[in-house]
């Protein structure tokens, strides 16, 4: 008796463990909402009301008798209607309203089907293009900004430079760099991609996105002709196990709320900071064409490329996809702030003193000091960096600029939105 229950634990055992690991995890839900407004921009006039079509989808065929529940309000807002609605024929329409103001109206649904629950979401810009900022900017901005520059150039950055053939390619040398920044024994660290033809080249600053986390050596934009720079912001040594990031992730908890009282002390003076001189690292290589400087990252790298290409002159392209920390202000205005939502209801932040720290700091505030050409990114069901927020910065830029808006993406973009962008900075830094 005990060698046949044996012989069937190791039967289920085995099994489960074989049904696992041939299993891929499915690229869609078995159950599907799709959300179709009436506008296929996905973008209104004021005052005009917009009508959301929901159609729930099971094997691609509507399911009749669906009950939903639904929830609506303003971008990342209490929801103003909530209510619950049968879709006999497993298609419904809901009228989400209108704004009287630029900004956006969100659309959240729900059902539960077979024990399973199913959600989307859909946000609709009402001119979106004429949304302005809530920040204000200090007088003293530029000032700030100026003498913290030339401070931080008495800093020797000292590079330490190390090949690393492991992550070298047949067209691509990697280097790991470590960069001296802010204090002296503080450093930044960075992945260095070049290109072997030993030719002139562009180069190309390539900030991260938020985060603890181990930064990878970027090869791609050096096949494009680019020799590039992507770093972390933390200080800390990208060859690191995952465990000891973790342990320091744990210990350093939500650092963009770090000294938030105080602007000389912010967390990310330092941060801003680096970011030129990863700049004045990449021109000081003899492989530099002389002339041709840009930035590009997403999220929070969204948010220091716009960052690096106000405050260094030597940059001469920008590519800024949904970017981090802009207008955070919003949400003491009662509209959505850019991420980290730090003046959330969620957080408690806003008093005072960290309000005004943020001013210098808030990405708008830097947008509107850009002078060179740019290309933008977003799309309108992002929750992590709320359109609201990243329109507010887009449409402070003064300068040449252009947008690609894929309404139906979160906080991700498509293939097609990277290609455009490689091919828009290649055509700016006129590589064939």
């Amino acid at each position: 008796m005990k060698i046949l229950k044996l012989l069937l634990s190791i039967y289920i055992v085995f099994n489960s463990n074989f049904s696992f690991t041939q299993n891929s995890p499915a690229p869609i839900k078995l159950v599907q909402f799709v959300l179709s407004p009436n506008h296929s921009d996905w973008n209104y006039n004021l005052k005009e009301e917009a009508l959301v079509k929901i159609t729930v989808l099971k094997y691609g065929v509507p399911i009749p008798n669906t009950e939903i529940t639904y929830e609506l309000g303003n971008d990342q807002m209490t929801p103003d209607k909530s209510g619950t609605l049968t879709l006999k024929s497993g298609i419904g329409e809901i009228n989400i309203g209108t704004l009287k103001q630029p900004g956006f109206r969100q659309l959240k649904v729900k059902t539960t089907i077979d024990g399973h629950t199913y959600k989307n979401q859909i946000k609709i810009g009402f001119s979106p293009f004429n949304i302005k900022p809530t920040v204000e900017i200090p007088k003293d901005f530029d000032t700030f900004w100026q003498q913290a520059i030339e401070s931080n150039k008495s800093i020797p950055s000292q590079p330490v430079i190390t090949y690393k053939p492991e992550y070298s390619t047949p067209t691509v040398d990697v280097y790991l760099v470590r960069l001296q920044n802010y204090k002296k024994g503080k450093f930044i660290f960075g992945y260095l991609s070049k290109p072997k033809d030993h030719k002139k080249h562009p180069v190309l600053f390539h900030p991260p996105g938020a985060g603890v986390k181990k930064i990878h050596p970027v090869t791609a934009f050096a096949n494009q002709g680019f020799i590039s720079f992507t770093t972390e912001i933390h200080g800390i040594n990208p060859e690191l196990t995952m465990k000891d990031y973790k342990n320091i992730s744990n210990a350093i908890g939500d650092y963009w709320s770090i000294n938030l009282d105080d602007k000389d002390q912010y967390y990310y003076k330092s941060v801003y900071l680096g970011c030129l001189r990863a700049i004045d690292f990449l021109t000081s290589l003899p492989e530099f064409d002389g002339k041709n400087v840009v930035v590009t990252g997403g999220s929070q790298g969204g948010a220091l490329s716009i960052v690096t290409a106000a405050l260094d002159k030597r940059v001469t392209a920008v590519s800024a996809f949904y970017p981090a920390l802009c207008d955070n202000s919003g949400y003491v205005n009662h509209r959505a702030g850019g991420w980290p939502h730090m003046f959330s209801s969620k957080y408690q932040f806003a008093t005072p003193e960290k309000l005004n720290t943020m001013q210098y700091y808030d990405v708008v505030n830097f947008a509107k000091r850009i002078h060179i050409p740019g290309f933008y990114s977003t799309g309108y069901n992002d929750n992590t960096c709320a359109p609201t927020s990243v329109l507010s910065a887009f449409n402070s830029i003064n300068a040449k600029k252009e947008i690609v808006i894929t309404p139906i993406s979160g906080h991700w973009r498509f293939s097609e939105t990277n290609e455009k962008s490689i091919k828009w900075l290649k055509q700016t830094c006129a590589i064939d």
